[in-house]
């Protein structure tokens, strides 16, 4: 199996079948095409990323045209996110956006680490 790593616009236009969480720190995607999607990130020594929030419900995701299918990376708190207690010294917040005719989910990662790792989600295609 190999992956290919995606921006999250990939999937715009798509109709998902299943998505699934996985623990903490994976989502699956599956669309009516036939392909897979992963989000997830391979943990390091001292960093940790994983999935902070999500607002909606994934599963209303499916069975309707994605609209919007986006991912936006920043070191700031999110609007309407209540920032952890404690952070590492560095971290990144990983937001991403997905919206149907009737219903719109957002999936908010962490990625935390002392400076010197990756705090990225990788998004990617199963192949």
């Amino acid at each position: 199996m190999s992956y290919k790593y995606l921006d999250a616009a990939a999937l715009r236009g798509k109709t998902i079948t299943s998505i699934v969480q996985i623990g903490g720190d994976r989502i699956e995607i599956a669309t009516d095409d036939g392909k897979r999607y992963v989000m997830y990130h391979t943990q390091d020594c001292c960093e940790s990323v994983r999935i902070y929030r999500i607002f909606g419900k994934l599963d209303s995701l499916i069975g309707s045209p994605l609209i919007t299918a986006s991912q936006e990376i920043s070191s700031e708190c999110p609007s309407g996110v209540e920032n952890p207690e404690s952070l590492d010294e560095s971290y990144t917040w990983t937001i991403y956006r997905f919206t149907t005719k009737d219903h719109h989910v957002r999936i908010y990662w962490l990625g935390e680490s002392n400076g010197c790792y990756s705090e990225s989600v990788d998004f990617e295609e199963i192949e």
